[in-house]
């Protein structure tokens, strides 16, 4: 590995925190681009046994989480906790989470819509 490839990631994380929950581990990382904007991974860690090799493996899904969109996912992610621990919807509206692109008689203009996640695999304007 090259000098600067170090360098860039030893800059790359900023600040970490590991969260142990049963069987699964947490990492919520705090990262810099390249233009020093930060943002946050959020990595689930689940230990696995491989039958055909015999051995663990940790298998891995990450998220990436960046700074314009923190107000949003926060705010959703506070309804869902407080609707599992309620069993109450709360108060606020639904919140409009993607921007998709349409095509009208004067170009391309920005259409909020609320797209479920069976729409990410249909529509061809999400991506």
């Amino acid at each position: 590995m090259e000098e600067n490839e170090i360098k860039d990631r030893e800059r790359e994380e900023i600040f970490s925190r590991a969260v142990r929950a049963g069987k699964r581990t947490y990492f919520f990382d705090v990262k810099a681009t390249v233009g020093e904007e930060y943002y946050i991974t959020i990595t689930e860690s689940k230990r696995r046994f491989n039958n055909e090799q015999g051995k663990f493996f940790y298998e891995k899904h990450k998220l990436f989480l960046y700074k314009e969109d923190f107000d949003k996912f926060a705010n959703g992610l506070s309804d869902v906790i407080e609707f599992i621990r309620t069993g109450k919807a709360p108060d606020r509206p639904e919140y409009e989470i993607a921007t998709v692109f349409e095509n009208d008689t004067e170009g391309i203009k920005p259409t909020r819509k609320t797209i479920e996640f069976e729409d990410l695999s249909s529509d061809p304007d999400i991506q």
